[in-house]
């Protein structure tokens, strides 16, 4: 069983939220908390392993209970943010800090709809009960898996000037804001690529996400728009809601956005814009799969990997909030090298180096 505590400062958000978990088997509602104050104690009293933290609450908002319930307990906490400006900007700073995931309610600090992200609630809080149990289970020591041979990487012939164009591409979901900050901003301002992010997210949000990383970046980070010229030394993050695909235009590398839906259950997909930077010729592509759950992006690397000249670096188990992106690219054999997430950066930047060499 998963024991979680609801924390909300709203009587009728904590009875409906703890409603959704209580009908599930593999949840049990170990009680509730209407502050950041009261849910310390609460905490304390009985141990949970899942908290779900409402951001803006009176006494001690979810941003400051975050901090010390990280610094003193070993769990997974699930903020409920509104869509407010100040209600994302606080999101994306708490998953910075360490918060597992988050949920919006759709209309306010009081959704009576609150409904329609049942199945969101749900499923976060089952997916971070499964990851504390195996972080847990990491501590006793496993059996050494030899994984699948890597496929090898193919190399294009340099052009007159004896340089190659080059393609950054990362892919994440849960746990993918704290990870990109520890990627992104270890990355160069003079790096000669564009960096084409796609991180699972609600519209809205992803700008938040891009305006707080660009801050404390020594490269350019932006949300995508339609019809972006994606030059060297710029990140580009998809919009929530939307999906970014890249084109070859003559002289130019173009970003496109679509509201399309497509196999994938999320918008942006890591697999729709990998596929779209398959087709593109005569570059050298890093494709870089991050934590999240699913599998996400493995179809749009298998592709980038059968076009050729593809370099794959996925995260590796003990860094990742939820290993399932990665995990999925490493068992199909896709990765070219695993790396901790503290590593990753310095992964990139001497595959380029390689590459130039």
């Amino acid at each position: 069983m998963i024991r979680v505590l609801v924390v909300d400062d709203s009587a009728f958000m904590r009875k409906l939220i703890s409603d959704f978990l209580s009908a599930e088997q593999e949840i049990e509602v170990v009680g509730t908390a209407r502050n950041g104050e009261d849910a310390l104690k609460r905490i304390k009293e009985l141990n949970p392993d899942v908290v779900t933290l409402d951001v803006e609450m009176p006494v001690l908002n979810g941003t400051e209970a975050l901090k010390q319930i990280l610094a003193e307990h070993d769990l997974a906490v699930i903020m409920v943010s509104s869509q407010t400006k100040q209600g994302k900007d606080l999101t994306i700073h708490c998953l910075e800090l360490g918060a597992f995931d988050f949920v919006t309610k759709p209309s306010g600090s009081i959704s009576l709809d609150l409904h329609k992200v049942r199945g969101q609630i749900v499923e976060r809080v089952l997916a971070a009960g499964m990851s504390r149990k195996r972080k847990k289970e990491q501590v006793s020591p496993k059996p050494v898996m030899k994984p699948p041979s890597p496929v090898p990487v193919p190399r294009v012939q340099a052009g007159k000037s004896g340089l190659l164009r080059k393609i950054i591409s990362i892919g994440t979901s849960t746990g993918g804001p704290r990870a990109l900050q520890r990627v992104v901003t270890k990355l160069p301002k003079d790096i000669e690529a564009p960096i084409l992010i796609v991180q699972h997210m609600p519209a809205g949000f992803t700008a938040s996400l891009a305006t707080r990383l660009d801050h404390l970046s020594q490269i350019t980070i932006k949300e995508a728009q339609d019809g972006d010229i994606a030059k060297n030394g710029v990140a580009y993050i998809a919009p929530g809601g939307m999906n970014m695909s890249l084109h070859d235009q003559g002289t130019s590398l173009v970003i496109r956005l679509s509201p399309e839906d497509t196999e994938s259950r999320h918008k942006p997909s890591v697999n729709y814009l990998f596929e779209s930077i398959s087709s593109i010729k005569g570059y050298e592509k890093i494709a870089v799969i991050m934590t999240g759950m699913g599998s996400d992006g493995t179809e749009g690397v298998k592709k980038m990997v059968a076009s050729g000249h593809t370099k794959v670096i996925a995260e590796k188990e003990e860094s990742c909030v939820v290993f399932g992106m990665p995990k999925s690219v490493i068992n199909a054999g896709l990765a070219h090298e695993t790396r901790h997430v503290d590593d990753i950066a310095h992964a990139i930047i001497s595959s380029m180096k390689k590459e130039r060499a």
